[in-house]
C-alpha cells in the first residue's frame, strides 16, 4: 500500500492504542512484521502547551518506521500548529484521531465528536495537510451512533480536504469496542473514495485477516487489541495472506521470553519503578488462558519487580511444557 509517498509492505499495521502502543511494544510489533506503527495519540493542546508527557509521547525510533504520530484536537490552528511542532520528531506520516470514543476526548469535542460535525473535521484536515509536507491520515468510526453513519461522508471531506489515506473502524461511538462490526461501512467507503482505505476492527487471527480483506475490499487492516499479549500475530497474517501459509503461536516457553524481553525494555527506557507498572497490563495479556496462569492473576497485576516476574514466567512456562 502507498500512503503518499510512504510505501509498506505486508497486510497489516499496528493501531494507536492509548497506554499501550508505546515505543516498546511498537518495535516489538514491527520485528514481527508489522507493516508500520501509530504511536499513542498526542493532544495538540498538550503539544502547544509544551507538557512533557505529550513531548515523550512523540518520540520514534528509526527502528520502527515508517511511523505516524497520531493528533487530536478540536481546533484547526491548534492542530495545524501541532502537526508543525511533531515535525520534530520526524514522523513519516500524520494521523488524525477522529475515531477515539473515551468520554475524556470526546467532551472537549475531539475524537470521534468530529464525525457529529463534518465541516469542521473538514477543515481541520485541510489545515493540517497544508501545514507539513508529508502524508496525512485520518482514523474514524463508523458514525457516533447507529442512526448516523456518516463514515461515508466524512471519507469523502477527508480525500478531498488532503488526506493520504483513512482508517474505518467499524463500529459507531455508541458501540465503544461491543458487536459487532459492521464490515459493510468499510466496503461503501472504499466504493466512495480513490485514497487507500483502511480496515479496523476485531481482526484476531489469519481468519479475521483474510475476512475483513474479503468482505471490505479494503487496502490494508489496521490491527490494535488482537495483538495484546500475542505480538507475532503480524508474521502470522503476513504468512497466511502470501501463500496460505499457517504458522502456529510459538510455544508458551517461548512466549515467556517475548514478556520477559518485552518488559525489559519497558523498564529500560522508564526505569523499573515506573516500568513495572506499565508492564502488569502486558503480562496479563501474555498469560491469559494459558495453565495456572489464573492463580497468578493477582500477582501479576500488582508486579513489583522485573525480578518477580521472571519467577512466574518460569512457573506458566513448567504448567505449560
Amino acid at each position: 500500500m502507498q500512503i503518499g509517498t510512504i510505501k509498506t509492505d505486508g497486510f497489516a499495521a499496528l493501531a494507536p492504542m492509548a497506554g499501550v502502543a508505546d515505543v516498546s511494544f511498537r518495535l516489538l510489533c514491527r520485528n514481527y512484521g508489522a507493516a508500520y506503527t501509530v504511536g499513542e495519540m498526542v493532544s495538540a493542546k498538550g503539544i502547544q502547551m509544551k507538557d512533557k508527557k505529550s513531548k515523550e509521547l512523540m518520540l520514534l525510533d528509526d527502528k520502527e518506521r515508517p511511523s505516524a504520530i497520531q493528533l487530536f484536537g478540536d481546533e484547526p490552528d491548534v492542530m495545524a500548529q501541532a502537526a508543525v511542532a511533531a515535525m520534530e520528531f520526524k514522523p513519516d506520516f500524520i494521523d488524525i484521531n477522529m475515531g477515539c470514543p473515551a468520554p475524556k476526548v470526546t467532551k472537549g469535542g475531539a475524537g470521534s465528536a468530529l464525525m457529529k460535525n463534518p465541516e469542521l473535521a473538514g477543515r481541520i484536515i485541510a489545515a493540517v495537510t497544508k501545514a507539513v509536507d508529508i502524508p496525512v491520515t485520518v482514523k474514524i468510526r463508523a458514525g457516533w451512533d447507529a442512526e448516523h453513519k456518516n463514515a461515508v461522508n466524512l471519507a469523502c471531506i477527508a480525500e478531498q480536504n488532503g488526506a493520504a489515506a483513512i482508517t474505518v473502524h467499524a463500529r459507531t461511538r455508541d458501540q465503544m469496542y461491543a458487536p459487532p462490526v459492521d464490515y459493510s461501512i468499510i466496503g461503501d467507503v472504499k466504493k466512495a473514495v480513490s485514497i487507500p482505505v483502511i480496515g479496523n476492527g476485531d481482526v484476531i487471527d489469519m481468519q479475521s485477516a483474510a475476512f475483513m480483506y474479503e468482505k471490505t475490499g479494503c487496502d490494508f487492516i489496521m490491527i490494535g487489541r488482537g495483538a495484546l499479549g500475542r505480538p507475532w500475530l503480524f508474521s502470522q497474517i503476513n504468512a497466511y495472506l502470501t501463500d496460505g501459509t499457517i504458522l502456529p503461536d510459538p510455544p508458551v516457553s517461548e512466549r515467556m521470553l517475548v514478556m520477559l524481553r518485552h518488559a525489559a525494555d519497558i523498564c529500560d527506557r522508564n526505569g523499573e519503578k515506573h516500568g513495572i507498572c506499565e508492564v502488569r497490563k502486558h503480562a496479563l495479556w501474555y498469560t491469559k488462558g494459558l495453565r495456572g496462569a489464573a492463580g497468578y492473576r493477582r500477582e501479576l497485576s500488582t508486579l513489583q519487580s522485573l525480578e518477580q516476574l521472571q519467577e512466574y514466567a518460569f512457573l506458566i512456562a513448567k504448567e505449560n511444557s
